[in-house]
């Protein structure tokens, strides 16, 4: 059986952030292990799935991007929230991401969303604002050299026309700009887009089928659904709940 569905950037955020939680690497290691999210606008959905509770997603924002003459200090807090930890299901106050990460180790978590994707490569990039880059530059080591899972939240709309990997090298030539261009860090990883969501959810097998729409559909997803009618029912009565999921 085959459905179409159509799903904003709000929406894909909060589908893929159950996904994640119902990641078997990520359920395994709730129950025995660590667990740490990344700040960011996916990562927010995702730590309000796993924790199972509302929480503050506008304090846990850092970098992001936003329409031209927009001031995100009316939206976003003056403050931002300590980065979210667990250790066999329970949050770990008083440790950041960069701490935590040189005490895992094979079958723990690290989750850390995308600004790029590659998806048929299965690569993603991360834009750095950072001059020690970030984030990935200072847990990668400890992720790589572990054996830690990355687990990569990342919407279909993050898509892009290039190779991320030939991309990185030239925005790493050192070349004059004009103005600020961001250097792009290739991450590999478990990808969860929605087409992985759907899947670890419902069980169906989704197809990209197309991209944006307006009156607040733009970078929306269009995606075939294709299973048995029981899964497809199951990502239909899914898709009815997600489409209550506001705007950022």
């Amino acid at each position: 059986m085959l459905a179409e569905v159509v799903l904003t950037v709000s929406q894909s955020k909060r589908l893929i952030a159950k996904g994640v939680a119902a990641h078997p690497a990520v359920r395994r290691a709730r129950e025995r292990g660590w667990i740490i999210i990344s700040t960011g606008t996916t990562d927010g959905y995702v730590v309000e799935e796993i924790l199972g509770k509302p929480f503050d997603r506008y304090a846990y924002v850092t970098g992001h991007v936003v329409p031209p003459g927009f001031d995100s200090k009316t939206k976003l807090a003056s403050k931002n929230l300590p980065d979210v930890i667990l250790h066999n299901g329970e949050v770990v106050e008083g440790m950041n991401r960069f701490e935590a990460a040189r005490r895992l180790g094979p079958g723990d978590v690290f989750i850390k969303g995308a600004n790029a994707l590659n998806y048929e490569k299965k690569i993603a990039g991360v834009c750095i604002g950072d001059p020690n880059a970030g984030t990935v530059g200072g847990t990668l080591g400890p992720i790589i050299g572990r054996r830690v899972t990355l687990v990569i939240p990342v919407g279909l709309e993050k898509l892009v026309a290039h190779d991320i990997l030939e991309t990185a090298r030239l925005l790493g030539q050192g070349e004059d700009t004009a103005n600020h261009v961001h250097p792009l860090f290739p991450i590999t990883g478990e990808i969860i887009t929605e087409i992985e969501a759907f899947q670890l959810l419902c069980g169906v097998q989704v197809r990209h089928v197309g991209s944006g729409g307006i009156f607040g559909a733009e970078g929306a997803v269009r995606l075939l659904l294709q299973g048995t009618p029981e899964q497809v029912e199951a990502a239909l009565q899914l898709t009815e709940e997600l489409h209550k999921e506001p705007p950022f």
